[in-house]
């Protein structure tokens, strides 16, 4: 999705991208929801679905921006910082007590993203506020999740991200100086098909990574996950013929240990004292 992100992001402007991103899961959702007999659009925690839909716009807005200015590779690799955020979030917002392993992790992982982004390099410049902000949106969005999923369908809760979304955008790009009737009806069909496939991969994507949750741990799960580091780079070579160099790479692979290592530790704990723990991350920023 990241790809075709960046790719769409030079003939079609970025807020109309993402608007569309949102717009199609609420009305996908909304579909399914009429549809179904065990899910509806009732919810008991208006207030959560807002946050929990704000916060996941913000990460979105930070990555559909931030990959036009980064590659897709070391972009994707520093926003899988969120798991170690977790683990300070849970420090200082939870006040749960962090133990050195935890510590350590954390340290190693942001000496990976330092690897990455090789300040005074020239390489990346600001852009990389871009991918440091989403991995701590995507992470507070975590924290609310682990406390207050369980009490909502992960279906309803899937709409009313979309909604949210699409609300707030709505207004802002209505008020914005794109012509989005014009630049629609001008895009060729090809764009318009990306547009819907970045739609569809976002919403998709962000529920079977919902649904695997329910079904297997997420020490089980990080594997796969940071499979996506991989995906990420071989795809951005197939599309813009970009190969991350050597200290990108090792950069890379320590944040990918070091989150893989934290969420293990957070699932671990879960599993421990499962009346008491209150953080259990995912690491995918939509």
């Amino acid at each position: 999705m990241d790809t075709t992100i960046k790719y769409l992001g030079a003939f079609l402007p970025v807020l109309l991208i993402l608007w569309a991103r949102y717009a199609f899961q609420a009305v996908s959702m909304g579909v399914w929801l009429l549809r179904s007999k065990t899910a509806s659009f009732r919810t008991e925690h208006p207030r959560f679905q807002l946050a929990r839909g704000a916060l996941l716009l913000a990460t979105s807005a930070l990555s559909f921006f931030g990959v036009q200015r980064m590659p897709v590779a070391e972009f994707t690799a520093i926003n899988m910082l969120t798991p170690v955020v977790v683990t300070l979030l849970a420090a200082w917002v939870l006040h749960e007590r962090v133990s050195a392993p935890r510590w350590a992790l954390v340290c190693a992982a942001f000496a990976g993203a330092v690897i990455v982004i090789r300040p005074g390099s020239g390489l990346f410049g600001w852009a990389v506020l871009f991918p440091l902000a989403g991995a701590l949106t995507y992470a507070s969005f975590q924290v609310l999740t682990s406390k207050l999923s369980a009490l909502e369908s992960p279906y309803t809760t899937h709409f009313y991200t979309g909604l949210t979304g699409a609300l707030a955008l709505t207004p802002v790009l209505f008020f914005s100086a794109i012509d989005t009737d014009g630049t629609l009806l001008a895009a060729p069909l090809q764009q318009l098909a990306l547009l819907l496939a970045i739609g569809a991969l976002g919403t998709v994507g962000h529920l079977f990574l919902i649904l695997a949750l329910g079904l297997a741990p997420t020490a089980t799960l990080m594997p796969f996950i940071y499979l996506q580091i991989g995906v990420a780079a071989a795809v951005s070579w197939l599309v813009f013929r970009y190969v991350p160099d050597a200290w990108a790479w090792v950069g890379m692979g320590v944040i990918a240990v070091c989150g893989a290592a934290s969420a293990w530790l957070n699932m671990r704990k879960t599993a421990a004292h499962p009346a008491t723990s209150t953080v259990a991350a995912d690491t995918i920023a939509d």
